[in-house]
């Protein structure tokens, strides 16, 4: 989804941009864009909690937020996966749920790479230093490109992967409703 491209790691950290006003361009189109990533992924990763919490407990949301208190978006996702594949033990697993587990790992990695990046070196085209990765014990400076058209697609992405979960959870719920699977 995100472009990158690597450089060799040569004695100092240090990036090449050399048309700082088209920098400047890219990132007054880019940055609001990254404000609605945040808002977008966090309303995400409260229906996560919210989705978990019904798992737990349709009765109260206590002992899934006591579950869920101090865990990251990985562990959440972790424990969604594995609560949802033991009702699938019981019952059909809905169509929504294919992908789902990977599509929310793979969001919540593409918003960390967003909030993460170090903003204030980016080049003319767009890329943004991203993070040092060693490459056959080779060191690189790795730069992924954030423009607004592919922070757009990002957004979409997480809408997207929203609106699956959703329907995961209607379907689910539709599961438990017509008696397919009974969970004490």
């Amino acid at each position: 989804m995100l472009k990158r491209k690597v450089k060799d790691f040569i004695q100092h950290l240090g990036h090449d941009i050399e048309d700082e006003e088209a920098a400047e361009r890219y990132l007054d189109e880019s940055l609001p864009l990254v404000g609605l990533v945040v808002m977008y992924f966090n309303t995400l990763e409260k229906s996560v909690d919210s989705v978990i919490c019904e798992i737990i407990s349709d009765r109260s949301d206590e002992s899934g937020l006591l579950i869920l208190q101090g865990m990251h978006y990985s562990a959440k996702v972790d424990l969604l996966k594995r609560l949802s594949d033991a009702f699938h033990s019981c019952a059909t697993e809905p169509p929504a749920y294919r992908g789902l587990v990977e599509s929310l790992l793979e969001v919540g990695r593409l918003r960390n790479i967003v909030v993460h990046a170090d903003w204030q070196n980016t080049d003319e085209e767009g890329y943004t230093f991203a993070r040092i990765k060693m490459s056959d014990k080779i060191l690189q400076q790795e730069y992924v490109q954030l423009s607004a058209e592919a922070l757009e697609k990002l957004l979409g992405k997480i809408r997207d992967v929203h609106l699956q979960l959703s329907d995961y959870h209607e379907e689910r719920g539709n599961l438990l409703s017509y008696g397919k699977c009974h969970i004490e």
